[in-house]
């Protein structure tokens, strides 16, 4: 076979697959049309074909249980690659705008929970805190680092306390009272309670009722907390905060 022989079947290879993907993605064809596509690439496995597998996961069809049905398969299929399919997931990771399905992938197919998280910090690392027009990556990673329950998890996470959009603040809060950490966790947290700039009174609240399901004192901040607590709530003299009982 000669060079203009290889180069035109790489040619066709591509064609092929680039054909295979706009397919796969297409919104208005027929589900038997898409899984035909998706099949198609994934048994070529290639890198960019896993890729532009993984790009199913950001199409939305209109009919919901199809749908999700597609993106289970594609999901399953990714997963039964293995550590194969870590490149693609990890470019889809860095390039999607919504990225659950992704992530749920790599908990599943990562070598070890420090490589998942290698995996993810990376991600974290181009969405600092700060504006975002659409925070919604943002949020689906710190989420995932509060299930993951790493011991590096809190590091990561506690920046997005600073973070500007509210949503951002409370998956953090939610995140690191979920990991459990009082070292990492307890002083910034209060904080962010006692901060005049904090003007979110479910935020507040979701931070008393955490302290108060764990067990974790105020020292250091009881001043300030007893002037931001939510009603509901009170401090006992240890430095409790304590969720009062609703009148039956």
């Amino acid at each position: 076979m000669g060079l203009l022989d290889i180069f035109s079947k790489e040619k066709r290879e591509e064609r092929a697959r680039a054909g295979n993907i706009q397919r796969a993605i297409h919104k208005y064809s027929q589900s038997g049309d898409r899984y035909k596509a998706m099949e198609a690439l994934a048994t070529e496995g290639s890198d960019e074909a896993l890729y532009g597998l993984m790009r199913r996961f950001g199409m939305m069809y209109d009919k919901s249980i199809e749908d999700e049905q597609e993106k289970e398969w594609v999901f399953d299929t990714l997963v039964s690659k293995g550590e194969t399919a870590l490149p693609a997931v990890r470019r889809y990771l860095a390039a999607a705008d919504s990225v659950s399905w992704p992530l749920r992938v790599l908990q599943k197919i990562a070598p070890s929970k420090d490589a998942e998280l290698e995996a993810i910090a990376e991600v974290l690392a181009r969405h600092e805190p700060g504006y975002e027009r659409d925070p919604t990556k943002k949020i689906q990673l710190i989420r995932h680092l509060g299930l993951m329950k790493h011991k590096k998890s809190p590091e990561l996470v506690a920046p997005y306390l600073g973070d500007m959009d509210e949503g951002v603040r409370f998956t953090t809060v939610e995140a690191l009272l979920g990991l459990k950490n009082e070292e990492a966790a307890r002083d910034k947290l209060l904080e962010l309670f006692v901060a005049q700039s904090e003007e979110s009174l479910r935020l507040r609240i979701r931070i008393a009722e955490g302290f108060a399901e764990l067990g974790w004192l105020v020292h250091g901040h009881r001043g300030g907390v007893e002037k931001k607590l939510p009603d509901g709530f009170h401090l006992d003299r240890e430095g409790h905060i304590l969720k009062l009982k609703k009148p039956e």
